[in-house]
């Protein structure tokens, strides 16, 4: 997805169906309601969404955009750390949106000249009226910032923490995702998967769509023999 096409894609190509507010698991409390905000309103205040690695910002970042976008509002996603050192040009594309979502903000802490664009395209969000989601590992005072300006700006946002889940979230949600794939997935398998793969929900997603495809070209359920087999090829 290119940052500030608007609604030039199909909703359907543009964000993934698993990337929706209905399919996020044990969100804290208020934050989804503030994010259904965000995308409805011009007014709504912006937010600041920090926590680890895979509790799932990302999702909620794309599930924001298609939430505005199914309400004919025009949207920009940025993924920071494939613009870092270049991140003017890129935030410039995005002016005109009503609703933008920035993920991964440590990616440009540090360097001065992709805090100074940012600084400035907040303000220019601000004074348009746009709606804006910071995502990052940390709150802004843990950020290695250089900016102090640009570190007092994102601590007007409102702020909420994800926290990972624990493991009764992480089947859920592979359960689900399988669901909606019409994967029959076995208790004995899921366990299996937890205890041999790991506990890293975006790992663990991302193996799903993968046996999603094994599955589907064998045509076989997914039992632990066949995770077993198609692991080790």
């Amino acid at each position: 997805m290119n940052p500030g096409t608007g609604g030039q894609l199909p909703l359907a190509l543009r964000h993934s169906p698993d990337q929706r507010f209905e399919t996020f698991v044990d969100a804290p409390a208020g934050v989804l309601a503030q994010l259904h905000a965000l995308a409805m309103q011009r007014d709504a205040d912006w937010l600041y969404l920090a926590g680890p690695a895979g509790v799932g910002k990302t999702h909620l970042a794309l599930a924001l955009c298609a939430a505005a976008e199914a309400l004919g509002r025009r949207t920009g996603y940025l993924p920071l750390a494939a613009t870092r050192g270049r991140l003017r040009a890129a935030l410039d594309a995005l002016d005109g949106n009503d609703v933008v979502a920035l993920d991964g903000l440590q990616a440009i802490a540090g360097k001065r000249d992709d805090e100074v664009a940012l600084f400035d395209f907040h303000n220019r969000a601000r004074v348009a009226g746009t709606a804006l989601l910071y995502t990052a590992d940390a709150a802004p005072d843990a950020l290695a910032l250089v900016l102090p300006d640009l570190r007092s700006r994102l601590s007007q946002c409102t702020r909420a923490v994800l926290a990972p889940l624990d493991d009764d979230g992480r089947r859920r949600v592979l359960r689900e995702r399988a669901q909606r794939r019409g994967l029959v997935l076995e208790d004995a398998a899921l366990e299996w998967l937890l205890r041999r793969v790991g506990r890293d929900l975006a790992g663990l997603t991302a193996l799903l769509d993968r046996l999603d495809r094994a599955s589907l070209a064998a045509q076989r359920r997914l039992t632990v023999p066949f995770l077993r087999q198609v692991l080790e090829a």
